[in-house]
């Protein structure tokens, strides 16, 4: 193992942990020893992590359901706050039934592997989530990879394992790191030709589309096509958790098939109700979506203006693309002196030779907050030499 991290320490691909702190009232930073930061790394899309109305929901049921749930769903753990909340999330994902899980891992391990198994073929895009690529490495099927967003490419593969038994295409909706979306409507069709199962992750579209925050699928109108909706609640909501929707049979054999559902603990009654809370709040809030997208648009754009690398996706996800491992982190390290904290994203989190700084931004952010960071990163930028003066 020492051999091992000495190899990662020389190729800056070793990862260490440090501690962050909130900063209450200013929900748009982070503290890190004795120094504020704009935080342009946390997925608090809508700025809900500090939300009074939570806070208080959340420490009301820790006084009248105690801390823990102390079992499983399926022992003792499943408490009141459940029942309501899953009612909401079925009725705002208009599908029959849902289901609230530990968190976003649990939920893609849990549902691909209880979907598929010996037999059966999973297509993939190559940038889905690891815990995409790990479920269906439990589930033992077939993983047929398909190129980023290549419908042609997903088409050969669709013909070529036409004859398994089941088949499923899964798909992030806004990929985490590139922060684009996935051809949606043409994965609906190609499900809709092939007899395939169409999940849809919307860990990171969740709360930003759709009217009512319901997601990238709604707001393009093609969610009648998903026949497995999953997203979290640590993300937009702010909170912790995830959430699988879908028909009352496809929930029914979740509850009995799951293995991360049925061997975990469950969630405590006091982050259930807070998630009962800020799906009130994502849904009437629109303005945060609003806000959200403007704020993400002035600042790509600046980005983009300054002849930084920063993809094709039009998301809160902002990656600036710098390629070498050690100068991704000396950006981080630069951004962070000048009060700015955004990490660096390396290999294998990414392919190797795109490491970069991945921005995500917030409705907590300013305008103002956001174009300052601008300045800063293009100064930063030319330093380097990441972009030309």
């Amino acid at each position: 193992m020492d051999k091992e991290l000495e190899l990662l320490a020389g190729a800056s691909l070793e990862r260490s942990l440090r501690v962050s702190s909130p900063v209450f009232g200013s929900p748009g930073y982070t503290v890190r020893g004795d120094q504020m930061l704009l935080n342009l790394s946390s997925n608090d899309y809508l700025g809900l992590a500090q939300h009074p109305a939570i806070i208080d929901i959340m420490h009301r049921t820790l006084q009248s359901e105690g801390a823990g749930s102390g079992a499983s769903r399926l022992v003792t753990g499943n408490r009141q706050p459940y029942a309501p909340l899953e009612a909401a999330l079925a009725a705002w994902q208009n599908c029959e039934a849902s289901l609230v899980v530990a968190n976003g891992y649990m939920a893609n391990i849990g549902a691909i592997s209880a979907l598929v198994s010996r037999g059966d073929v999973v297509f993939s895009d190559q940038l889905n989530h690891a815990s995409i690529v790990d479920g269906i490495v439990l589930s033992r099927a077939d993983h047929a990879r398909y190129r980023h967003n290549d419908m042609e490419h997903l088409r050969s593969l669709l013909n070529k394992h036409r004859d398994k038994r089941r088949k499923l295409i899964v798909t992030d909706a806004v990929f985490s790191m590139d922060g684009d979306q996935a051809p949606l409507r043409e994965l609906a069709l190609l499900k809709r030709e092939y007899g395939a199962m169409l999940m849809v992750d919307e860990a990171h579209s969740g709360g930003v589309y759709g009217k009512r925050g319901e997601g990238l699928c709604h707001e393009l109108g093609i969610q009648d096509d998903v026949d497995i909706h999953m997203g979290t609640f640590s993300k937009s909501f702010g909170i912790y958790g995830a959430y699988i929707c879908g028909s009352r049979t496809l929930i029914r054999w979740l509850v009995n098939k799951a293995r991360p559902l049925i061997y975990s603990t469950a969630l405590p009654s006091s982050i259930v109700a807070g998630i009962s809370k800020a799906l009130a709040l994502v849904q009437a809030d629109h303005w945060r979506r609003e806000k959200l997208d403007a704020g993400s648009r002035l600042f790509r754009d600046s980005l983009r203006s300054a002849g930084f690398i920063t993809g094709d996706g039009g998301s809160p996800i902002v990656p600036l693309i710098v390629g070498d491992n050690e100068l991704a982190l000396r950006f981080s390290s630069a951004l962070e002196e000048v009060g700015i904290a955004s990490v660096a994203i390396r290999p294998p989190t990414v392919p190797a030779g795109t490491a970069r700084i991945r921005f995500s931004l917030s409705a907590a952010h300013s305008e103002k907050e956001l174009t300052e960071a601008a300045a800063h990163i293009r100064i930063i930028g030319h330093q380097l030499g990441v972009v030309s003066s």
